[in-house]
């Protein structure tokens, strides 16, 4: 009896480094990568899950060493690789946010992106300019969101928030509803787009529905990021229906 052969997935391994609490963003790689492609992940700690997020912890994220979780996918001969923290590099601003992903990239030897970098190219592929801005992030952390937005070009003509002061555990307990609810909130007659942030939250599972409901496309961390990650290796995304709009471009 012949084995059955499947198809040779080593030029299609996804590797990202996820937030230590962050127990959503597996799940959605699940929806968004393709069988072509494989996604593989090591966990990045440095903050306390206990506490409110704002602007400081989130910085003192972002300046933490990657080496030892670059080394880690290294070893797994991944061909890209996302840095899964959209809050960090968002509250360091759109210049820093390269300058990290330049140098993922120099230490890795492989092609490597950003949620927040993932954000703004997926506006550039859908041509929307103004935004409309959502996330479960106190408000220090929306504002440089925002403020981030604007240094590439981006305007955001409004922001909603979810109301409440969250950890990062309790951010990540919020349900698809939820992140339905932020993102209808966060419509404006202006938006061309529809985008919300943090890829601990479950809001690609509501995509579908709010670019139905709203009539007009919706970002997300994790779709960004996955978005960002297939096509610098040349994978495809029409074939994934939990994409949205932005999948369908591809």
């Amino acid at each position: 009896m012949t084995a059955p052969v499947g198809a040779d997935r080593r030029g299609g391994r996804v590797g990202i480094i996820v937030p230590s609490s962050n127990t959503n963003l597996e799940p959605d790689c699940a929806l968004l990568v393709p069988c072509e492609a494989t996604a593989h992940f090591t966990r990045l700690g440095g903050y306390d899950v206990e506490a409110i997020p704002g602007v400081e912890e989130m910085r003192g994220l972002a300046m933490a060493s990657l080496d030892g979780p670059l080394d880690l996918l290294r070893a797994a001969r991944v061909k890209v690789i996302g840095y899964a923290c959209a809050s960090a590099t968002l509250s360091c601003g759109w210049t820093f946010d390269r300058h990290l992903r330049a140098d993922m990239e120099a230490k890795a030897g492989v092609p490597a992106v950003t949620v927040a970098g993932a954000m703004i190219e997926a506006l550039a592929v859908l041509k929307a300019s103004r935004i409309g801005f959502a996330s479960p992030y106190v408000g220090d952390l929306n504002r440089k969101a925002v403020a981030f937005f604007a240094e590439a070009g981006i305007q955001a003509v409004n922001c909603a928030d979810i109301g409440a002061a969250l950890s990062s555990l309790e951010q990540g307990r919020l349900t698809p509803r939820d992140a339905f609810e932020l993102g209808l909130a966060a419509d404006h007659p202006d938006a061309e787009a529809i985008v919300i942030g943090c890829t601990d939250l479950r809001a690609v599972e509501v995509i579908g529905a709010l670019e139905m409901e709203l009539g007009k496309p919706v970002v997300t961390s994790n779709q960004a990021l996955v978005f960002a990650c297939l096509a610098r290796i040349g994978i495809e995304t029409n074939s994934v229906e939990s994409g949205g709009a932005l999948y369908k471009l591809r």
